[in-house]
């Protein structure tokens, strides 16, 4: 069975390359594209009542409706969620957001490469460690 990943982001060219990048691997990525569609995706609300449980989380910080940080702490607090592993993808290099990110509990914090090759190099870095060589924890 693929795993499931979660993309969350706004950018309509930022989630072509993720969906690019990970053609070639063995996942079912689907997209949110604000923080308030992302929430109804997890918690299986409204139109997403049957959406599946991610194995992995992508998340943008700036979104619309609910940016990430928001979402980030709604996952992070929840028991049926914050065991995901969820990864921040995004442009701002802050110290503030990356500290801050850590602090409510974020696996890990990249930047999204400004170079479309780079972009698809880490793209496939995700795939490789997160999604191959990591052992995630089955859903309780």
């Amino acid at each position: 069975m693929p795993l499931q990943v979660l993309l969350i982001e706004d950018s309509p060219g930022d989630v072509r390359l993720t969906q690019e990048a990970f053609r070639d691997a063995d996942i079912c990525l689907h997209v949110a594209s604000d923080g308030v569609e992302a929430m109804a995706f997890l918690r299986h609300e409204g139109t997403q009542v049957n959406a599946p449980r991610p194995d992995v989380i992508l998340l943008d910080l700036n979104l619309p409706k609910m940016d990430g940080r928001e979402v980030l702490v709604h996952i992070k607090q929840d028991d049926r969620l914050k065991d995901i592993p969820t990864i921040i993808l995004t442009c701002s290099e802050s110290e503030g957001d990356i500290v801050n990110s850590y602090h409510l509990h974020a696996n890990c914090y990249l930047n999204k490469p400004v170079q479309l090759d780079s972009f698809k190099t880490l793209v496939k870095s995700i795939n490789d460690f997160w999604l191959t060589k990591v052992k995630l924890a089955q859903p309780r």
